[in-house]
């Protein structure tokens, strides 16, 4: 079962670059700025700690 969610997550994967970049851009990007997002949360949050 496993297996078959694997490949089945990377074809949809393929599937969704190859016949909608623009939106698998955005993906992407959301994704990104929302990690950036934290790590600069974090980063906050330890130099309010330390000072």
């Amino acid at each position: 079962m496993k297996k078959f969610l694997t490949w089945g997550g990377l074809a949809f994967l393929v599937f969704f670059i190859a016949f909608r970049p623009g939106e698998a851009s955005d993906v992407v990007g959301n994704l990104a700025g929302g990690i950036l997002d934290a790590a600069n949360g974090f980063a906050a949050f330890f130099t309010n700690l330390v000072t």
